[in-house]
């Protein structure tokens, strides 16, 4: 099963994002946005595992949230990956990234000694399309760069989740397998 370790997204901002992509949809580019039910962080990607690692992912995860507590982000501005030249993804950042940045990174050194790869460079962030084609390229950058400061507002990050990802003509189905809550 395919599968990854997420933090969702707040149904009080999902508008907000929507009303983002909605934007970036006037350019009228080769965009497939990420629907409103399937918006989250991503912790870790883990691909395709076993029941067995699903079940170590849960326990290493459990025991290295015991000890730690929710906080919040404030998810604020517009981006792309690997850059505004070859662009694919576009995304939005997260203004105070330290904690989250911290916590994938506690996470990750454990899933590495499972044999996972290590993330390189991660940066967190919230994935809201990806960019399928070159039409009308120009104009969708010019979009982003308008909004590269967009307000969207605070999410506190109370619990990690994860997920099951099957893949379907219609897009990506997410089914939560286990929920870590944060003190």
């Amino acid at each position: 099963m395919r599968a990854f370790m997420a933090v969702e997204v707040p149904s009080a901002i999902i508008g907000k994002i929507l009303n983002v992509q909605k934007q970036l949809g006037m350019a009228d580019a080769h965009v497939k946005f990420v629907e409103g039910e399937n918006l989250h962080f991503t912790v870790k990607f883990f691909g395709d595992i076993t029941p067995e690692q699903a079940k170590q992912i849960t326990q290493i995860t459990e025991h290295r949230l015991e000890d730690q507590h929710a906080f919040p982000m404030y998810v604020k501005g517009t981006g792309v990956f690997p850059n505004l030249e070859r662009a694919r993804v576009v995304w939005l950042g997260v203004e105070n990234p330290e904690r989250f940045s911290q916590l994938q990174e506690t996470l990750d050194q454990d899933w590495i000694r499972m044999g996972f790869r290590k993330e390189r460079d991660y940066i967190p962030h919230l994935t809201i399309g990806r960019i399928k084609g070159p039409r009308n390229r120009n104009n969708l950058i010019h979009k982003i760069k308008e909004l590269e400061n967009v307000e969207i507002g605070p999410l506190n990050v109370e619990k990690l989740i994860l997920k099951k990802s099957d893949l379907t003509p219609v897009g990506p189905m997410y089914t939560d397998m286990y929920e870590f809550p944060l003190g």
